[in-house]
């Protein structure tokens, strides 16, 4: 496939760019008409690519693209999965270029989505369109392509169930995680799933004048910072009653095989320039990521955060808190745990609110797969290395609907680098990997 990319690059990156200048934002109400016009986009580009149809379908949330060719129905399936939405770009004063106008320098595509997920969903239309142009296409193809996995894929699930005659397939492959990095190539073979609240503590009915009350009545900011503490214990583990019970501790000889994915802990705080590490004791900093649950405060604030001073005692704190769950523990049983144990520690001088956003559990597909073992030959093909089996920290909470419902496993190719930045500032995706995915996933239809 290298000569069809040199052929074709120009165009392929053309073509990504119309989609890179769409704001496909979910977060935000605003950005609905661009949801739409972003999934117009991708029928034009599935239709141009070979597929047999392509069509934008409607759900109670942002519409979801399908497109499918069906080459012969006795041949294997692969279900490609993919989202177009991507997250807010703020703050906008951190990027260095228009987060919605792309560039390429330094070697990589800049700018919001360029990794996750818009280069690495597009990375399979390219693929696509290369075997079905010189005839290599031995496989059913069908793509599903949503625009809500970066609000926790609301409307997903019942859209499956709805069609889940039209979602036959023997696996379903995607394109939207990270590799240990492009010289020792990985395979995610299983993901974190997620529970994610919004907490509101609030003490007097409005703002106070800090001299005439402060020390006489609780500050909601001090009462949530002090709840929060109390949320993790000395060992660093969450302090959450029941919120272990499910968890699997994995044998020392898995543990001993996901520790062969090489790691530098000093490369690793130097690149996020901290002196250390911090996390549950007992375990490695690949375990913490990838086998263990965790707690995080996502965002925090209350009272006067303006310009100057203003001496006010808020009425209300607010604080975004998100707990990455491991396969077997189910997000709606967490969820509920946190509400009511933090209900229940919450002193009679605030009143405490817990409003659940998103949810979705985490999975485990066997590496003894056909499917797994076609990834790793084409990969190792690619790099000229075997792929390393690994565990990703992150959530891409509707892949275990897609395994309940299809009751197919998801396979995990993903070709981002921890130094694209995905979700923050100055995202980026290196052409090698861009290119080198395009190769892969060629490759995988040969061997699967």
């Amino acid at each position: 496939m290298k000569a069809y990319i040199e052929a074709h690059k120009e165009r392929f990156f053309e073509e990504l760019f119309s989609l890179l200048r769409i704001p496909s934002v979910s977060a935000k109400k605003e950005h609905k008409p661009d949801m739409v016009r972003c999934a117009d986009r991708l029928v034009e580009l599935l239709l141009e690519a070979g597929a047999d149809e392509a069509y934008v379908s409607p759900s109670d949330g942002n519409p979801v693209v399908y497109g499918s060719k069906i080459v012969d129905p006795s041949w294997k399936t692969v279900l490609v999965y993919g989202h177009y939405d991507v997250q807010p770009a703020e703050p906008l004063e951190k990027w260095n270029s228009d987060p919605f106008e792309p560039e390429i320098h330094d070697g990589a595509i800049w700018g919001r989505g360029a990794n996750d997920d818009k280069g690495q969903l597009f990375m399979h239309i390219k693929a696509f369109e290369y075997l079905v142009r010189t005839g290599q296409l031995r496989h059913n193809v069908k793509f599903m392509f949503e625009g809500e996995e970066e609000i926790g894929s609301p409307n997903l699930p019942a859209w499956i169930r709805a069609h889940k005659d039209l979602l036959g397939a023997d696996v379903c492959l995607v394109s939207d995680t990270t590799m240990i990095s492009d010289k020792v190539p990985s395979i995610n073979c299983g993901m974190r799933g997620m529970a994610y609240l919004e907490v509101k503590v609030t003490g007097p009915n409005k703002d106070l004048h800090s001299g005439h009350y402060g020390g006489a009545v609780a500050n909601p900011i001090t009462t949530l910072c002090e709840l929060i503490a109390s949320l993790h214990d000395a060992d660093g583990r969450v302090a959450i009653p029941g919120f272990y019970d499910d968890v699997v501790e994995l044998s020392a000889e898995d543990r001993a095989q996901l520790a062969r994915a090489p790691f530098d802990l000093d490369e690793y705080k130097a690149f996020l320039d901290i002196a250390e590490v911090k996390g549950e004791k007992g375990y490695t900093t690949m375990e913490r990521t990838g086998i263990r649950p965790c707690l995080d405060v996502c965002g925090i604030w209350g009272g006067y955060t303006g310009e100057g001073a203003k001496t006010v005692l808020p009425s209300e704190a607010h604080a975004k808190v998100s707990m990455r769950l491991v396969p077997n523990q189910d997000s709606a049983r967490i969820t509920s745990l946190f509400c009511e144990h933090l209900k229940r520690i919450a002193p009679p001088y605030v009143k405490v609110e817990v409003t659940p956003f998103e949810g979705g559990d985490g999975f485990l597909i066997p590496i003894t797969s056909d499917a797994f073992q076609a990834a790793s030959r084409a990969m190792g093909e690619v790099y000229g290395i075997e792929p390393v089996p690994s565990r990703g920290g992150g959530s891409i909470a509707v892949l275990a609907e897609v395994q309940k419902i299809l009751g197919i496993d998801p396979l995990l190719m993903g070709f981002g680098l921890e130094r694209d930045t995905i979700h923050s500032p100055n995202e980026s995706y290196l052409l090698r990997q861009f290119f080198a995915g395009m190769e892969s996933i060629a490759l995988f239809y040969k061997y699967f």
